[in-house]
């Protein structure tokens, strides 16, 4: 086996390693973030340190995937000079030009696309699985008095440009004719809705936490506090008090199924 050979191979195994090591800190992750979906209120005792190894992981996850780019390229250069090692003079010339323009295109194209890392890459999976699905969404804009959250149906999500197209079941108002709004959202104004078939792995929170909730009877979203939880209750109900929800003085307690509550977003204003 020659030397030039020999190289290759090595590096091959190397690329195989760094693959396998991505693998492997990606199934990390995403332990780690099931861990923190199910019980977000670890993270304030004082002896945790889930945040701190979820921010390794994502520094190792980088450094990997850009050892892997490299890796590649020193390969793509090594296979470049072993094939044309054997070649005449005259094709040898013809290959290398050809080659070296098909190499300034992929370094265009590779700028023009920035690489996603293994969290984004995550990420924007988890918004194309919504499609079909429930979701709460903040249908109004980042400058509007107050935020106004519905539930809506995931109709398609651009991977290009993060956007959702969802629809709004409910029929409009008789103003709007009656039909039902369509709207294109960013990822921040989505929020997924617990799966009501798997209770186990669904956040709990805890009495005295401000949540966002679906009013009973309505499909509109608002801000509750958590008066009693599902597992403290055996059942699949919140009790909650939504706020500017009083009569005759005090505020009523409302039965609301654990699948229609999700954290209240940073900055809410209702």
């Amino acid at each position: 086996m020659s030397t030039d050979v020999a190289e290759i191979l090595e590096k091959s195994r190397e690329l195989d390693r760094l693959r396998k090591e991505q693998e492997d800190v990606l199934l990390e992750i995403n332990k780690l973030h099931k861990k923190l979906q199910a019980t977000p209120e670890v993270v304030e005792k004082p002896n945790d340190n889930s945040l701190v190894k979820l921010k390794s992981l994502y520094i190792q996850a980088k450094d990997l995937s850009e050892n892997e780019v490299s890796v590649s390229q020193v390969l793509l250069t090594q296979l470049d000079a072993l094939l044309l090692s054997g070649l005449p003079g005259q094709q040898r010339r013809r290959i290398v030009s050809e080659g070296n323009e098909q190499k300034r295109k992929r370094m265009k194209n590779d700028s023009d696309i920035p690489r996603l890392s293994p969290s984004l890459r995550n990420q924007l999976d988890s918004c194309a699985n919504l499609k079909g699905e429930q979701v709460a969404a903040r249908v109004t804009a980042e400058n509007a008095e107050k935020d106004e959250w519905f539930v809506v149906k995931v109709m398609h999500f651009d991977r290009e440009t993060k956007e959702f197209d969802v629809l709004d079941e409910e029929p409009g108002d008789d103003e709007e004719g009656g039909v039902q709004r369509k709207y294109k959202l960013q990822m921040s104004c989505i929020i997924p809705f617990p799966k009501r078939n798997d209770v186990s792995s669904v956040p709990e929170f805890l009495p005295g936490r401000h949540v966002l909730a679906v009013y009973p009877g309505t499909t509109a979203l608002y801000k509750a506090t958590v008066v009693s939880t599902p597992r403290k209750r055996k059942s699949e109900e919140y009790v909650l008090e939504f706020d500017d929800d009083e009569e005759d003085g005090a505020l009523p307690q409302r039965h609301v199924p654990f699948y229609k509550v999700v954290p209240l977003p940073d900055g809410h204003r209702q």
